[in-house]
């Protein structure tokens, strides 16, 4: 870190290290700040965004002010974010999707219509409202189910092509999500419910449907960590080098972590037949879920809020229009097409949590209509699986076209 002058006032200058190390700090504010406004947890925004965003703010005003500037070196955002993606690409199975059967089918197919009208929303929206399309895919499928970790990689690579404030439009959007898919989701399930006095079937108790681990938790060893970093590395590289031949070759802009999970995918399903190696799930997630946390971090603190202005209406009926249309394609064309009783009505709050937000706050929408009527298997299985991975393989492809169609 070192200090200097500009046309603002004081730069403040962090390296890489000092920029991982306020990251850090504002991800542990952010917790504190969860722990403090218990509230929060309802719309399951992250510690790594609260803390990001006050960080980002406080950036905000001390250039309004006239105090100074704030530069921060993201060099390691995005090793971080290949390592997060890949693990999501190592936790997909062939194997799941069998669970599901013919409602999973059906609601991933939803969810595909579901990212695609997302996109064509934001990019309409975007050219009526004057603003570069690419902040409008920003604001589609990249933001909404995509969530902040898709948020924070297209983001980055729509600003490498030179579109200002699209990592900020796409962080900002994301967070809006969070909250209206809590507000919407499990109100929306609710009503329906008492509209048709719905019923559920099969009822069972609360812990027959939480999530668990496949294996049991082991001792994490040097060498467990060594084995897991060295499949890491070697899975990112070979996924690196994917994108990176696909982008000079086909001529698209394409992020870097899409090859490494297409890889992890592979892994994953290959590893499962041939067992070249014995996952340790439990550590993977929390290799994953500290590299999300520091990704977002970098990402969130490197925020320029005032990029925002000159965008902010236009960005606000971007947002407000793809909140109605979730309400009006849930309530009238998914919640019939998965049967119109108690489950759909559990699965079209999930859609809602994790088709604005992400899986979390799909999960916390279903627990919210669930621990009021009562759990039921199905919901449990289909809207995490499809949130978590199988909602990739219609939203990236999409994305990445809508993208290379506007550049």
């Amino acid at each position: 870190m070192n200090f200097g002058f500009n046309e603002l006032g004081v730069l403040f200058n962090f390296d890489m290290i000092g920029t991982i190390a306020i990251g850090l700090i504002s991800l542990i504010v952010g917790k504190k700040m969860k722990e403090k406004l218990t509230f929060l947890d309802r719309f399951g925004i992250p510690a790594a965004v609260l803390g990001g965003i006050l960080f980002a703010t406080i950036h905000l005003i001390i250039r309004v002010i006239g105090v100074g500037s704030i530069s921060y070196d993201t060099t390691f955002q995005t090793p971080f974010m290949v390592v997060f993606f890949t693990t999501i690409g190592l936790g997909s199975s062939i194997e799941g999707l069998k669970k599901g059967g013919k409602l999973l089918i059906i609601f991933w197919l939803l969810s595909g219509v579901m990212t695609f009208m997302q996109t064509v929303i934001g990019v309409s929206l975007a050219k009526v409202t004057g603003i570069n399309p690419l902040l409008g895919v920003m604001a589609g499928s990249v933001s909404m189910s995509g969530g902040h970790g898709s948020a924070g990689a297209f983001g980055q690579t729509i600003e490498e092509l030179g579109v200002t404030g699209g990592l900020t439009v796409a962080l900002s959007a994301a967070t809006f999500g969070l909250i209206a898919g809590g507000l919407l989701g499990s109100p929306l399930a609710i009503h329906l419910i008492r509209k048709f006095n719905l019923k559920p079937k099969d009822v069972v108790n609360k812990d027959q449907v939480e999530k668990k681990s496949s294996t049991e938790r082991r001792e994490i060893t040097f060498n467990s960590m060594m084995s897991h970093v060295t499949m890491l590395s070697i899975v990112m590289t070979l996924g690196i080098a994917l994108s990176t031949f696909l982008k000079s070759q086909l001529g698209i802009a394409l992020p870097s972590y899409v090859g490494a999970m297409f890889c992890a995918i592979i892994f994953n399903n290959l590893n499962i037949k041939f067992k070249w190696l014995d996952l340790d799930r439990n550590l993977l997630n929390i290799i994953g879920e500290t590299s999300l946390n520091i990704f977002l971090s970098m990402a969130l603190i490197s925020l320029k809020l005032w990029e925002l202005a000159a965008l902010a209406v236009p960005l606000l009926i971007i947002l407000m229009a793809q909140v109605l249309f979730m309400w009006v394609y849930t309530r009238f064309i998914v919640f019939k097409a998965m049967g119109g009783d108690y489950d759909a009505a559990v699965m079209i709050s999930g859609m809602c949590g994790s088709g604005l937000g992400a899986t979390t706050n799909a999960m916390i929408n279903m627990e919210e209509v669930s621990s009021k009527y009562g759990y039921t298997v199905n919901p449990y299985l289909i809207v995490p699986l499809t949130g978590a991975f199988l909602i990739d393989i219609f939203q990236m492809p999409v994305i990445i076209t809508a993208i290379n169609m506007f550049k």
